[in-house]
């Protein structure tokens, strides 16, 4: 590294300065040393500003402490939590046998546009005689109660540490099937949400856990893969799993988790790969300096074995809504043979200042996206979607409250 690139490094980081250890005076030292202490303390208590969104995985589950284990390449806060697979008689049941629920035959019409949601329906509820609506007083706070506090009442939580490489170990005596580490952000903005871990990521890992022989052998594409949760849990039982999103620093984070996980995927067989793929291009990146690009060999593989494509939770924007429903138009008469989507969402509720109302926007642009996608008709390619209901097996804890589970099936027409 040259002085010119040392200086430019030492103004990237705050209380540094661009000259020489040896030619910095004295004053200069001991601002650095208060500097360094501030930054530190800065570390031991991260709080989270009200500007950012933050999944609620981390505020319900069953850890006491989370411990951050680095910073990644813009700065953010990197945490490793590990999440216990429910195997044998620990399996949340829901008290409907697999043999009840009708997920591959029976069609369930999808609403039009004026069908109101029935979650919206029992929200109507909480509307007074007026069509006001009535809100609930907050809960009495912490401090104006007499006994300690919960941990669950704290709305933005605290980070009390850093973790060791010994915390991070917690829980290493449980088998490597029964556990699996993912490493993560907590609070990031709308733009990064990705890095963080998401309910519908549970709800299709749930349903390939209890589906495996439906997966077993296949190629699967996992688009939008975030932190790669639910590539890693398809790798258990697939052949080959392309874990796809855009970032270099989003898709190293999935490398890293697939690296603490390969015990689970090694057992079992499954070769993973993380690949970019970015719905706003019509091209597979193959730039050979980007590591993420995809080889010759690989696009060729990926077209011509996939039979299984993966998305969960990525409908939050209609604009990217839309990029990954032609993308999925794309790769469907792309590939040599038929595949099967599964899309799982949350329906996400809020009140509009523009409708005075109650409204799941997101959610109802996804289900007209979804209508439409059916109703394509181009002499290729027919495809029917059935809602899988989330009646069966829980293999994570997880409130499944809101959730949906769609399947696309292809079939050809020539």
């Amino acid at each position: 590294m040259t002085s010119s690139q040392r200086a430019r490094a030492a103004q990237c980081v705050p209380g540094v300065s661009s000259l020489r250890p040896g030619l910095r005076p004295s004053h200069e030292i001991q601002e650095q040393e208060h500097a360094n202490e501030g930054q530190q303390a800065e570390m031991e208590e991260i709080t989270f500003s009200k500007d950012t969104v933050l999944s609620d995985i981390h505020l319900r589950i069953q850890h006491k402490r989370q411990f951050m284990v680095r910073l990644n390449a813009v700065g953010q806060p990197v945490f490793q939590t590990q999440f216990k697979v429910l195997w044998g008689n620990k399996v949340l049941e829901t008290g409907t046998n697999k043999e009840d629920i009708s997920l591959h035959d029976e069609k369930e019409s999808l609403p039009s546009k004026e069908t109101t949601p029935p979650d919206v329906q029992e929200l109507s509820s909480l509307l007074d005689d007026d069509g006001d609506l009535e809100v609930l007083r907050r809960p009495p706070s912490p401090s104006d109660r007499s006994e300690s506090p919960c941990i669950r009442d704290v709305v933005c939580p605290t980070i009390l540490t850093i973790g060791s490489e010994e915390d991070c170990r917690e829980g290493a005596s449980c088998n490597a099937e029964d556990v699996i580490k993912i490493e993560h952000t907590m609070a990031t903005p709308l733009e990064d949400v990705g890095k963080q871990i998401w309910r519908g990521a549970f709800l299709l890992a749930d349903y390939i856990l209890w589906q495996q022989d439906l997966f077993r052998g296949c190629t699967a594409l996992e688009l939008g893969a975030g932190t790669g949760f639910t590539s890693i849990i398809m790798a258990t039982v697939a052949k080959t799993v392309y874990c796809t999103d855009v970032g270099e620093d989003l898709l190293d984070m999935c490398k890293k988790n697939i690296s603490l996980n390969k015990g689970l995927t090694k057992t079992a067989g499954g070769q993973m790969k993380v690949k970019e793929l970015d719905w706003l291009k019509n091209q597979l990146c193959t730039d050979l300096e980007d590591p993420y690009s995809w080889t010759e060999d690989d696009i060729a593989d990926l077209y011509d074995q996939t039979t299984v494509i993966l998305a969960a939770d990525v409908f939050y924007d209609d604009d990217l809504t839309d990029a990954l429903f032609k993308t999925l138009y794309r790769l469907t008469h792309a590939l040599t043979r038929l595949c099967t989507i599964y899309l799982s969402i949350e329906r996400r509720f809020n009140f509009t200042v523009r409708y005075m109302d109650i409204t799941c926007d997101a959610y109802n642009y996804f289900r007209n996206c979804l209508n439409n996608f059916e109703k394509i008709s181009d002499g290729k390619l027919k495809w029917t979607v059935t809602e899988i209901r989330p009646v069966f097996p829980q293999f994570f804890c997880y409130e499944r409250e809101h959730l949906e589970l769609w399947k696309i099936s292809s079939t050809a027409l020539t």
